[in-house]
């Protein structure tokens, strides 16, 4: 059925990490020798990884039926838990499911049933009830960022999937928030926590309060990025309205930024991610939604363009930076008739009239049609673009390559002309579009 198990080095040696930091360390440990486990640890220290680990030991090989479930809250933490299980190179077939999806495209994946199934409440749900698959072998549960599905009204769902679950013998529940009562339907008896929350180490999180002499603040949050200078950054609304507005600001004053909300269809939210990855955006304007369960680099900085409504918000917000090692600061954007909330703080106002130097957008998308299942390979990708693109290496940027398409960054400078170059071609055995995404 697959390939036999890699053990962990291997699989941290083929994911570029040298050791497991020691919230995973000990979470490895408990999980493997626990029934219930209540993992919380700040975003960004890797509690994927830390669950992942110890689930892959104790699935077989021998069974053909789903054998554990994954919950999560957010279609974008589906995607991404996906692809780091494919990445670790396990052999045990996975699928993610989640609203937005063609649910043909589930039903012809999950046909041949994976190991592990990843998916929102309300998807999982639907296949459920309509019986597409045995139930009885799906002995691990896992409920990523567990308060955020509470948060988000999945409660309903995740009692109707849970009551499905007769021979559940192993619960893992993550969060990287902390007092957040568990409901009784999830039965997590006497469960073993493991608490890092304590050790996210306030100082290297820098909040600065940025003053606006009018309400709008467009004017200052243009200024303020002019001060940063080009390093990518999240600028946080509480509004899609506010995120259109200033998204349309942005654009007359020729800041490079891509949009990220859940008004969005999933195939933009995707794209918008990629274009801030790979360096096309300098800027990604977004809801709470980007606060958590999405798979970007750590910033530098994050902005609350509009002051969150709720302390949790605020953390999570600011749980984009300063993560694990680094520093990283908060700009907290107020209205000078405006009142912070009393969960921010620092009061002390910051200038901003000193300006970085400010560079052109470097980076430019292109969209190619063919992916994984085209059996087209990054490499073949590189191959293309430097024998029949002419480009060197240092003109390539990252490459990341979906089931059915591919994304790959080159100079904006370069960008038609690799498009009359390489549009038409073939890669592989397909004759390939290639258009500026």
């Amino acid at each position: 059925m697959a390939n036999s198990i890699k053990n962990q080095q291997d699989i941290l040696t083929k994911l570029n990490i040298q050791a497991l930091n020691p919230m995973q360390e000990e979470a490895v440990s408990v999980i493997e020798t626990t029934t219930n486990t209540v993992l919380l640890s700040p975003t960004g220290t890797g509690k994927t990884l830390a669950f992942l680990l110890p689930l892959l030991k104790v699935l077989s090989h021998e069974s053909k039926e789903i054998q554990a479930l994954i919950l999560v809250p957010s279609r974008e933490l589906a995607i991404q838990i996906e692809q780091v299980i494919r990445s670790m190179g396990s052999g045990y077939k996975v699928n993610a499911v989640y609203g937005g999806r063609s649910m043909s495209k589930d039903k012809i994946e999950i046909k041949h049933n994976p190991a592990i199934l990843i998916g929102t409440p309300g998807r999982i749900l639907d296949h459920f009830n309509n019986d597409r698959f045995s139930k009885t072998s799906i002995k691990t549960l896992i409920l990523d960022e567990f308060d955020k599905s509470l948060e988000d009204g999945f409660e309903e769902e995740m009692k109707a999937i849970i009551g499905q679950l007769p021979s559940i013998n192993k619960r893992i529940l993550t969060s990287a928030t902390q007092a957040v009562k568990v409901p009784g339907f999830v039965r997590l008896d006497k469960p073993y926590t493991i608490n890092y929350l304590k050790e996210k180490t306030a100082s290297k999180l820098s909040i600065k309060i940025v003053v606006a002499p009018d309400k709008s603040k467009f004017k200052t949050v243009l200024e303020l990025l002019h001060h940063i200078g080009n390093e990518p950054g999240i600028i946080f609304c509480n509004l899609r309205d506010s995120i259109d507005q200033l998204s349309g600001f942005l654009e007359r004053n020729k800041i490079s930024h891509t949009c990220f909300s859940g008004g969005m269809e999933q195939k933009d939210r995707e794209r918008a991610l990629i274009k801030f990855r790979n360096g096309t955006s300098q800027v990604l304007i977004a809801t709470d939604l980007a606060a958590r369960g999405i798979d970007i680099p750590e910033m530098k900085y994050i902005i609350h363009f509009e002051l969150p409504r709720h302390e949790e918000e605020f953390i999570h917000r600011n749980g984009r930076t300063a993560r694990v090692n680094a520093k990283g600061t908060a700009y907290v954007l107020k209205w000078k008739n405006e009142a912070l909330p009393e969960f921010i703080k620092n009061d002390k106002g910051i200038n901003i009239s000193k300006k970085a130097t400010h560079k052109p957008q470097f980076w430019e998308t292109l969209f190619i049609s063919g992916g994984r299942k085209d059996k087209i390979s990054k490499g073949d990708i590189a191959g293309l673009f430097f024998k029949q693109g002419g480009i060197n290496k240092d003109q390539l940027g990252i490459i990341e390559l979906k089931p059915d398409c591919a994304f790959v960054a080159i100079p904006l400078t370069l960008a038609d002309a690799l498009v009359i170059k390489l549009n038409n071609t073939r890669l592989k055995k397909k004759k390939v579009r290639v258009t500026i995404l």
